[in-house]
């Protein structure tokens, strides 16, 4: 462990630090950004509060949970050795060889011995004075570092309920998040599933498979699309290496990263027969093309929405047996697309088995969990086993959770109170040497290709400033000004941006997130890039600079 930077010698001129960079996480961002970092011939320092690598896919290993995005167009793409030698085994991966996957990165590259594991970050000060951050562990360890990056992800921060009785359930209870590291056998037991978001989808149509029985609690239900998953088998797998330039061109040509494009034609620009045609083909198909490659006005044509929301409702009722549980499944209060779409495999006919009872928690809200199970205002249940899939205090919610206080110990969660303000989604008014990966106001979409694209750009900085002898650098407040708005505007006309969801900033469960706010760019990832890039063009004048 690097000596605490109390304990070294400092001068004002040149203060002694620990490291040149400190990167808060080793998911997928955090070990890349190590990585270019490295590349520098920086001193760099990656803390991770788990034990191993791979963030979203360390701490996510409830039942069921893989990809939702095809995995050749999720891996990594800056090593062409990496590429030949990786053999994806299923088109959507499953956590388990995702993990695989990050360890072997890890491995390979020989990352852990710059990462510390069991070391989740309390607090980070600026020191104005000498230029820094000051890094304090929650076991009261203390390191400095010129910059601070944080690669804490968007959705890594778990909410449970605000249910009374959480802690008197005698049984086994865990978010999602949280799962055991240690296998969960569900033969035989009563199981209690809260939540049905895309987590709570992919658990709960894969609890089912070995249920005693199994009762899930839904408040709001969600469109969900097939996912079509399947083995890759050896003759693909070379097929899709061999294509591996093109699908990574196509990816940086897509408006969210992904493999799908919204189809140029509008909802109404074609026929009836066609439009359902067309809509029965993305149906069909692998991944997220019914979300993201359908008709380019879904999205901001109510009409439009109206009508592929039928469509979807339709094989709702096609599928579930029962019509006034199919009809509880069908949402009602937001249009297809609107909410991030959770792919699914068979979820929908997990409802008709008898073993599997439904609870509309909105008829019959949960009024406490009991030392035996749950007690609705209707009935009273007695479960072995309580699955919490309430998802995140999205986006700002993990910087939350850290005492973060730049110039003049301004903290962050109080910069942010109306919501996150930001410059490209990456810099901080008032917090100097600061850099986010995947903040809020970043290009999302398929997250490893915003990552590795948001990663270069903070290394290009870095390198800048390095070469020009700079030591600080902090977002002007007419750039911050000017990028919040023009994301602010971007999200004007889209039908999602009035729908409550983690991704306009809402949380019932989290105090002060009751209110809609902007925290994601909806614009188009090349002209996320592109903006960025015209930035680094002009040498970084765009900030302040010294």
């Amino acid at each position: 462990m690097a000596a605490s930077h109390e304990t070294r010698a400092r001068t004002d001129a040149a203060p002694v630090l620990d490291y040149d960079a400190i990167v808060i996480g080793a998911g997928i961002s955090g070990l890349y950004q190590l990585y270019r970092l490295r590349e520098l011939g920086l001193r760099v320092r990656v803390f991770e509060a788990g034990t191993g690598v791979g963030g979203t896919w360390y701490w996510n290993r409830y039942p069921g949970a893989r990809f939702d995005s095809e995995s050749y167009s999720y891996g990594y793409s800056f090593s062409q050795e990496l590429l030949e030698e990786w053999n994806w085994a299923e088109h959507f991966a499953p956590q388990p060889e995702t993990l695989r996957y990050l360890n072997h990165v890890a491995d390979k590259f020989d990352l852990r011995r710059d990462i510390q594991f069991r070391s989740r970050v309390g607090a980070a000060h600026w020191r104005e004075e000498t230029r820094n951050w000051d890094l304090t562990l929650e076991d009261g360890s203390r390191f400095s570092a010129r910059f601070l990056i944080t690669a804490i992800g968007p959705l890594s921060a778990p909410t449970m309920p605000r249910i009374e009785g959480v802690q008197t359930f005698k049984g086994q209870s865990c978010h999602t998040a949280r799962w055991p590291h240690e296998p969960v056998s569900f033969e035989g037991k009563r199981v209690a599933v809260i939540g049905t978001g895309a987590t709570g989808v992919q658990t709960i149509q894969e609890v089912a498979k070995t249920v005693g029985h199994l009762t899930v609690f839904q408040r709001t239900p969600n469109w969900c699309a097939p996912l079509h998953n399947g083995r890759i088998s050896e003759v693909e797998m070379r097929e899709i290496r061999a294509g591996y330039p093109d699908m990574f061109a196509r990816c940086r040509e897509t408006f969210a990263c992904f493999l799908h494009t919204p189809d140029p034609r509008g909802t109404f620009e074609v026929t009836p027969e066609e439009r359902e045609a067309f809509w029965e083909k993305l149906y069909g198909e692998k991944g997220f093309g019914i979300w993201q490659g359908n008709f380019r006005d879904i999205l901001v044509d109510r009409k439009a929405n109206a009508l592929i929301s039928d469509f979807v409702a339709r094989k709702i009722r096609q599928r579930v047996k029962d019509p006034e549980v199919a009809e509880k499944l069908i949402p009602g209060n937001h249009g297809f697309g609107t909410r991030r779409v959770p792919l699914e495999t068979r979820y929908y006919e997990v409802y008709n088995q008898p073993n599997v009872t439904l609870v509309d928690i909105n008829e019959t809200p949960i009024e406490r969990i009991t030392p035996t199970g749950i007690k609705t205002s209707a009935a009273e249940y007695e479960f072995d086993i309580i699955i919490y899939a309430t998802g995140f205090d999205a986006i700002t919610g993990s910087f939350d959770r850290i005492d973060i206080r730049g110039v003049d110990g301004l903290r962050l969660k109080d910069k942010w109170q109306g919501g996150p303000q930001t410059y490209l989604g990456v810099q901080v008014e008032g917090f100097p040497n600061m850099m986010m990966l995947m903040g809020p106001h970043t290009a999302l979409g398929n997250i490893p290709r915003s990552i590795e694209y948001n990663v270069e750009w903070v290394t290009g900085l870095i390198r800048h400033m390095r070469d020009h002898k700079m030591t600080r650098v902090e977002a002007r407040p007419e750039g911050v000004a000017s990028w919040t708005e023009h994301v602010r505007a971007l999200g004007e006309g889209l039908l999602s941006n009035e729908v409550n969801s983690w991704m306009t900033g809402i949380n019932t469960n989290v105090d002060g997130k009751q209110v809609r706010t902007i925290a994601r760019y909806s614009g188009s990832a090349p002209a996320y890039r592109a903006r960025c890039d015209e930035v680094a063009a002009k040498g970084y004048q765009d900030l302040a600079l010294a």
